[in-house]
């Protein structure tokens, strides 16, 4: 049996499956997998300060961006004021309390968790091994909830379409809040998942010596999907994390298939009905998302109306027939190789882009927020705004539902059939 010191220098690429040997990566460099060229490790100066100091810094800026006013707006001799606590509240008052719990905490709770986790998890404290091992657990699986910098991208756009409207003034919370999305992007950056749980708990000594250069599955070895520990096929829970999984994600197809009929059902009536009402003059006139992009570019804002066509209209759609298309591959359809190589950028592009969809739904949350002028002009969000941002989340659940090495096991069952070929 190997030992658990030796297979600290193995790892299973977590999206193509193939075992590699790293080498001793210098500091400042990462490894990436020699066929799917995922990032696999990286060796980061001072593995502790970095992170600390980013993690320490960002939690400082948010603190400060929700001490003082955020964004106001002057209409006609009225001025509006908004703090960034203020934005939740309005839509609770105007009993949207789901959009304001998915402000609450994609925008603030999930960041400003992952920041302190990461300072916890870095860093010599008494805390026991078991608590830590559960915070590193829910840490990387909440890193993808975590939308500060797609809010910001939101407000920025909402500040262009109300340009037409009055005078946009920056208050003082808005540059710390621009220091936080920067600073707890980075933190991330400096955080090594295989890094961190190795300082966390040694790993488990493999069942046997492994072969460099084929895949997992092949040798009777799987990859835990959360500490990256290399185990035997049949060991469903990790016995470094307790996390309990299986070769291949039990029924991925399945699921994944199930949740995008659903987003796809949900996207039609999100995308008819209206998402926001904008009153003026005691006169509401309600608007849809394909109504915005027509009254922006109407209105000369080129820019914007094709930020919102693509992240509310274009990539929704293009990641609902991404993710048909890799589970047809995934079913047995695919042509070997060069099709996996296609399939796994696809799936790469459609894991990244999908929740920047959201952007619409906080340029909601902003102007309803903002947008408070009495009788003059005030704005509502919407039914369609909540069924939108349900799309966007089931899409999201619907790619992680997704094992993208089941696009790479077809290249070794075509290579069989192959093989099967030539030898009749």
């Amino acid at each position: 049996m190997c030992s658990a010191v030796k297979s600290n220098a193995w790892m299973l690429c977590p999206q193509c499956d193939l075992m590699i040997k790293l080498p001793d990566i210098p500091v400042g460099s990462r490894a990436s997998c020699p066929r799917c060229h995922t990032s696999l490790t990286a060796n980061w100066h001072e593995p502790r300060k970095r992170p600390t100091g980013y993690a320490l810094a960002a939690l400082f800026m948010l603190l400060l961006a929700n001490l003082f006013p955020f964004v106001s707006m002057k209409v006609a001799g009225l001025t509006s004021e908004i703090t960034l606590a203020q934005i939740p509240q309005v839509m609770v008052t105007e009993d949207y309390s789901s959009l304001a719990t998915l402000f609450l905490l994609f925008v603030q709770a999930v960041p400003a968790f992952c920041m302190i986790t990461i300072i916890v998890l870095v860093n010599p404290n008494p805390l026991p091994t078991h608590l830590k091992v559960v915070l590193a657990r829910i840490l990387f699986q909440l890193r993808n909830w975590g939308m500060a910098e797609i809010f910001m991208a939101g407000v920025l756009v909402s500040f262009v379409k109300l340009m037409a409207y009055g005078e946009i003034g920056l208050e003082t919370s808005f540059w710390p809040w621009v220091l936080f999305c920067l600073l707890q992007l980075r933190a991330f950056q400096c955080v090594d998942r295989r890094g961190l749980w190795d300082r966390l708990s040694p790993r488990p000594a493999m069942p046997h010596p492994p072969e460099v250069g084929i895949t997992g599955l092949e040798q009777g070895l799987r990859s835990c999907p959360c500490c990256t520990a290399i185990l035997p096929e049949a060991e469903h829970t990790c016995p470094r994390c307790d996390v309990t999984a299986q070769a291949r994600r039990k029924h991925s197809l399945q699921w994944t298939l199930a949740l995008l009929f659903t987003s796809i059902l949900l996207y039609i009536p999100a995308n008819l009905l209206p998402i926001m009402v904008t009153e003026t003059l005691g006169t509401a006139y309600p608007s849809n998302i394909m109504a915005g992009v027509i009254v922006l570019w109407g209105d000369g804002s080129y820019p914007v109306a094709l930020v919102i066509f693509i992240a509310s209209i274009m990539v929704p759609t293009l990641k609902m027939l991404a993710i048909g298309w890799l589970c047809w591959d995934a079913s047995g359809q695919g042509r070997g190789q060069n099709d996996s190589h296609r399939m796994h950028k696809i799936y790469e592009v459609v894991e990244f882009v999908g929740r920047w969809s959201m952007i619409d739904v906080f340029v909601i949350a902003v102007l309803s927020a903002l947008v408070r002028m009495g009788q003059l002009m005030n704005v509502y969000p919407a039914w369609g705004a909540i069924l939108f941002a349900m799309v966007v989340i089931i899409t999201m659940i619907a790619a992680m539902t997704f094992d993208p090495r089941l696009t790479w096991d077809r290249v070794r069952e075509n290579n069989m059939k192959e093989s099967r070929l030539d030898g009749n």
